[in-house]
């Protein structure tokens, strides 16, 4: 995307970090203004059309402000009532929110594993609208702290921060900006601080898919303290699971949520569809549930062996190549990954445009990754494939890079 020269032009120029190739610049100059614009649009939809009496707000589809958060707050909550694994019910879930915000409220189900039920009690301790702007601020805090170290240029935090991934987290009130900030701050400690990257890995435990790939990369790396240091606090966040909601939390999990996830993703509707950019969520409606569970498997399969294969004969290459890696084959490795939960390959993608290690191929393929979510959107409400190739193919690029014939500059071997 170019622009025209004047002052205007230099003020846009100033909005994103300055580069040697123009060309760079002018694929970030785009993702900022338009990522800025739908954004800005449609937050301010969303705050006009919100009904914000009650200590319940409510958005135009009677969802509750913040809607995905309710379900983490409700983990909050359940600590300090007793069973709190009886919520894996779905029909006695929805029964208790009923008594929160009344009959006819859309349903919801409890999707995350006993651990939250820890990590979640701070949050439990205020009413509802309280303990979501305090998400909000710690979110926003910790993505501004581990953004301003990694990315190093606030302009290129900001353009992440309005990105379709961004946006979609903040309206749902999911944690990508908190899981984002704490898969940053990991990549950064793996060699210098490998105990604080272990209790982060088991701390994200909490939403599976982010970290399933964690244990073949560390292994295949040989960062066994990190390994091991993630191992005991996991098992130590399961003990105080296991304390709060006892076994049959985990019992109830395998048996009721697990299940009640996969019937989602099948789903002959395909409500869930739009908000999927996974490889099952692309071609199930083409190939059927079980034709595209295998291909999923085979995508899985193939990230596994991606990852591992490069953290081990690549250990010490590129760290931001290497990092972003690893974010675009965790996409393509689960079939059940938010559009939200793209905000680390998003923020990825665009801190190595913004460092010129792209080429032409990449640069478009970061735009891609980029829109990612709102091209889900589109796609999914047209039951069209698609937008869930584009992790696997930014894999596959940066696989190639990472493993370029020694002694090619990285951009001139593929210009």
């Amino acid at each position: 995307m170019r622009f025209p020269g004047g002052r205007d032009s230099a003020f846009l120029q100033n909005l994103v970090p300055d580069t040697r190739d123009a060309a760079n610049a002018d694929f970030l100059r785009g993702l900022f203004i338009l990522g800025g614009a739908l954004f800005a649009l449609t937050i301010l939809t969303y705050l006009c059309t919100t009904n914000w009496a009650g200590a319940f707000p409510r958005d135009k589809t009677t969802l509750v402000v913040g809607r995905d958060f309710l379900n983490l707050w409700m983990y909050g909550r359940a600590v300090f009532e007793a069973d709190p694994a009886r919520f894996y019910d779905v029909v006695t879930y929805n029964a208790e929110l009923a008594k929160l915000l009344g009959t006819g409220y859309l349903g919801q189900n409890w999707p995350n594993p006993p651990t939250a039920l820890v990590i979640m009690a701070p949050f439990g301790l205020f009413d509802y609208f309280p303990a979501l702007a305090a998400w909000f601020a710690a979110s926003l805090l910790a993505f501004y702290l581990a953004g301003r170290r990694e990315l190093s240029d606030l302009r290129v935090v900001a353009i992440v921060l309005i990105s379709p991934a961004a946006l979609l987290c903040v309206i749902s009130g999911q944690s990508s900006l908190l899981t984002t900030a704490a898969l940053l701050t990991i990549f950064a400690s793996l060699d210098r601080r490998p105990l604080l990257a272990g209790v982060l890995i088991s701390l994200l435990t909490v939403k599976p898919q982010l970290v399933i790939l964690f244990p073949f990369a560390l292994v295949a790396s040989g960062r066994w303290r990190v390994f091991f240091a993630a191992a005991f606090t996991a098992m130590a966040l399961v003990a105080g699971s296991i304390a709060v909601g006892g076994i049959s939390g985990w019992q109830d999990y395998v048996i009721k949520a697990l299940p009640l996830q996969r019937e989602v993703l099948q789903d002959p509707a395909g409500i869930a569809m739009p908000f999927h950019p996974t490889i099952f969520m692309n071609i199930r409606g083409v190939v059927g549930n079980r034709i595209g569970e295998i291909i999923q498997l085979g995508f899985s399969l193939a990230a596994v062996i991606a990852v591992s294969t490069a953290f081990r004969a690549r250990r010490d290459a590129d760290p931001r190549q290497l990092q972003a890696l690893f974010f675009a084959c965790t996409v393509a490795a689960s079939p059940y990954m938010g559009a939200y939960d793209l905000l680390p390959l998003t923020s990825a993608a665009v801190a190595l445009l913004a460092k010129e290690q792209l080429d032409a191929p990449g640069r478009r393929l970061a735009q891609l990754v980029f829109w990612t979510p709102a091209l889900q959107l589109l796609f999914g409400n047209l039951r069209l494939p698609g937008p869930g190739f584009i992790a696997p193919v930014f894999a596959v690029y940066l696989l190639r890079r990472l493993f370029q014939v020694a002694g090619r500059p990285a951009l001139a071997a593929a210009e």
